[in-house]
């Protein structure tokens, strides 16, 4: 026995190639011991040689997968080896971070493309640095028997590989090759299988294929009669689809700056939507839109398909528009046989569905739209003062489901699971729900939800048994932001402005367009947008000139309303708006934009996805000179005087661009003249910019601009829109049991 130092480091550090790492950097400064992953992490224990540059380079150099939170060490007495050696992993448990799916590295690519390595044209190559974790993942500690690479015995090379701490493949545990690892084909059936999927796509057709978190439907993205036969197949006439590319191919179609660039190099591979560079691409592709949303290839199999075709790719979800992503063959066979001409399939499971991940870059930094594959599991970090929260399980909202679980001072936000209006996407949800609890070994001591009782996150928290917190949506949406950005529990009020669709208040109608004031714990509603009815309900929010009809009329504008909108049941409407039948009053952004893109005669009859006017809305803006961007007036938060100066403007033939750009500029000013207004009066701290409609590039650069040197909160590693509220809803359900308002 020796004495000699306990090492524990905590964090992203299993399945990214540490503990070799960590052996090499021993050898390097002459320590003798072991190291070891175990429920917590890794553990190391070390004597003699060089420990003070042992520990110095330790975070300094770890592998690029790694995100270590915490060294701790300790003085112990061990049974020391001759030299340093990595031990068996330590028992089971869920207290260390798992590693998302990381995009094949740059030497496994360089493996595939040489004609003389064992694993040219391999798809399924992968090591330390690169290749999938959480898709394959069915338990911890990180073993290859706790993947679905278990069903995958190791050749003999394949084994040295993995055995060698000098090997970068070293305890890789998806690690394969041809010999031993998954095969690839192609149904119908053809000797080589990526050869003939890229002679389907070159002639037009569409190939279903199984990536790593699922099934993505394909077609050669420069044939505008194959975009357009994959949109009817699959019923989605608009929605802009995702593209694959090499960055040659990118640089060639958009504009890419180096922030961009490096974006798309991440190992999470995300969509990253970028400038329109030319219309050399289809308009199917993304109608009407100013941006494309290209992703590089993240997996082998990715690779030499592009290498094959030669020519950028539609990759869009496999599925039927609303529903989940298919993940099995068999499902496959079943469901995309309407959509794809062929097949391209594997024998790898797929342990959890993941959908690709989207992001941009804007003025302000770093966005993401949807947190999905690359991204998770990751965690993040509590704000300071929630060192004492208990386990907590948050379940979102309705929309852009994601669960949020809270343990060790870390938040779990899990990944993108689809809106639960359908019931194959709340299946998804439910399994998504156990999985999670499972693999993290999680047992909450509290359930928290959103005030709505018929969402069914919500009826799935009081099914818990659980003690339930019930967060009103806004507040939820503020508490995400404020808790991105390490806000203190005990920070003081932040001023909110959160724009989004709508969501129940705490006063029992429809909210969407607030200024709120408060913290975790609780909060004031001190401003909103003027409500205005929903002419039918529901529908309003799917036909924006519904949305139109309220605003003009509540505006004195009734017969520019008849004018406008011919053959509508407005006299019907207008009745069951006077007497609120199915006509509830709602202080929705989103539906503001609806109704001012109908003016602008951008919207749709019928949006065919969520979002879809106001896209158009800020693609009109976005075209505008900068210089004739005059904000319409927006005062008090009322819209009637807005639509008065677009009546004008539209009489004297002002160019629709124009009137959008003023809409944004104005709604912008409006909120954040009241926002700084309580920051000024020593009410606030800060500003925070929360909901849906802040993905709106413009609207939150023109806010950021009109608050001026106020301090503002942003969402940077988690969206703005509703797939970040659990994140919210699990902050203000621990700060409550934490200190409770008032006390």
């Amino acid at each position: 026995m020796i004495d000699g130092l306990q090492i524990r480091v905590r964090g992203q550090v299993q399945g990214v190639g540490f503990r070799p790492y960590v052996w090499q950097l021993a050898r390097r400064f002459g320590l003798r011991g072991e190291v070891l992953n175990d429920a917590e992490g890794v553990l190391i224990r070390a004597a003699g040689g060089d420990m003070a540059g042992f520990l110095a380079a330790l975070e300094a150099e770890a592998p690029p997968l790694a995100r270590i939170d915490a060294v701790e060490t300790a003085t112990c007495v061990f049974a020391a080896p001759e030299g340093f050696a990595i031990a068996a992993s330590g028992g089971a448990g869920a207290e260390t971070r798992v590693t998302p799916d990381a995009a094949t590295c740059p030497a496994c690519l360089a493996e595939i493309m040489d004609p003389s390595d064992r694993r040219h044209g391999y798809p399924f190559a992968n090591c330390t640095h690169c290749g999938p974790r959480f898709a394959i993942l069915t338990g911890l500690p990180y073993d290859r028997a706790q993947t679905t690479m278990a069903a995958f015995p190791m050749c003999g090379a394949c084994a040295a590989e993995y055995a060698d701490p000098a090997d970068r493949r070293f305890h890789a545990q998806p690690v394969a090759c041809p010999d031993c690892g998954p095969r690839l084909w192609i149904e119908p059936a053809a000797p080589d299988p990526v050869r003939a999927a890229a002679a389907r796509l070159k002639a037009g057709e569409t190939v279903a294929i199984k990536g790593l978190g699922g099934f993505h439907l394909a077609v050669d993205a420069t044939q505008g009669a194959a975009v357009q036969r994959l949109r009817t197949r699959k019923r989605r006439p608009s929605k802009p689809f995702a593209l694959m590319g090499t960055m040659e191919m990118i640089r060639a179609l958009c504009h890419v700056s180096a922030e961009e660039e490096a974006l798309l190099a991440d190992p999470a591979a995300p969509v990253v939507l970028l400038a329109r560079q030319g219309c050399a691409l289809p308009e199917p592709v993304a109608p009407g839109q100013p941006r494309l949303g290209f992703m590089l290839p993240s997996t082998p199999l990715h690779h030499l398909l592009l290498a094959a075709v030669g020519r950028p790719l539609v990759m869009t979800s496999g599925n039927l528009s609303g529903e989940p992503q298919v993940i099995g063959n068999c499902e496959a066979r079943e469901k995309l046989a309407g959509f794809a001409d062929a097949l391209l399939m594997h024998d790898r499971g797929i342990a959890r569905r993941l959908d690709d991940g989207v992001e941009r870059i804007t003025p302000q930094g770093p966005m993401v739209l949807r947190r999905a594959r690359g991204r998770v599991p990751g965690t993040l970090p509590l704000p300071p003062g929630f060192g004492a929260a208990p386990q907590v399980a948050a379940f979102g909202g309705q929309m852009k489901g994601a669960i949020c679980l809270l343990k060790n001072d870390q938040a779990l936000l899990g990944h993108h699971l689809g809106d639960l209006d359908d019931a194959l996407a709340a299946e998804a949800f439910e399994a998504a729900c156990r999985d999670y609890a499972e693999l993290f070994d999680h047992r909450p001591e509290l359930a928290a939800c959103d005030l709505h009782p018929e969402y069914r996150a919500s009826r799935h928290a009081e099914a818990t048994g659980l003690p339930v917190s019930r967060v009103q949506h806004h507040h939820a949406h503020l508490a995400a932001c404020m808790g991105e950005n390490l806000w203190p529990i005990d920070g003081g009020p932040v001023a909110g402005i959160v724009l989004d669709g709508l969501g129940l208040g705490a006063d029992g109608t429809v909210w969407g367009g607030e200024l709120l004031l408060g913290g975790y714990r609780g909060f004031e509603r001190t401003a909103h947008l003027r409500p205005a009815a929903l002419p039918g309900g529901d529908m309003a929010g799917r036909e924006p000139w519904r949305n139109l009809l309220a605003r003009l009329d509540q505006a004195g504008l009734a017969g520019l309303a008849d004018e406008m909108l011919p053959g509508k049941p407005l006299p019907p409407l207008r009745m069951a708006v006077e007497k609120g039948l199915n006509a509830p009053l709602c202080s929705s952004a989103g539906r503001l934009f609806d109704a001012f893109a109908a003016a602008c005669g951008l919207a749709p009859e019928r949006q065919s996805y969520e979002g879809e006017a106001a896209m158009a809305l800020e693609a009109a803006a976005l075209a505008a000179p900068a210089a004739v961007a005059d904000p319409y007036p927006l005062p008090a938060l009322d819209p009637a005087p807005l639509f008065l100066a677009w009546a004008g403007d539209r009489r004297n033939g002002v160019p629709a661009a124009v009137m959008a750009a003023r809409f944004h500029a104005g709604l912008a000013q409006a909120f954040a003249a009241a926002a700084r207004a309580l920051v000024d009066g020593g009410r606030a701290g800060a500003v925070a910019l929360s909901g849906g409609c802040f993905q709106n590039a413009l609207l939150l650069e023109l806010t950021v601009k009109a608050l001026g040197d106020v301090p503002v909160l942003l969402h940077r590693r988690t969206p703005a829109n509703d797939g970040s509220l659990a994140l919210g809803q699990a902050l203000v359900a621990a700060a409550r049991v934490i200190a409770p308002e008032g006390s």
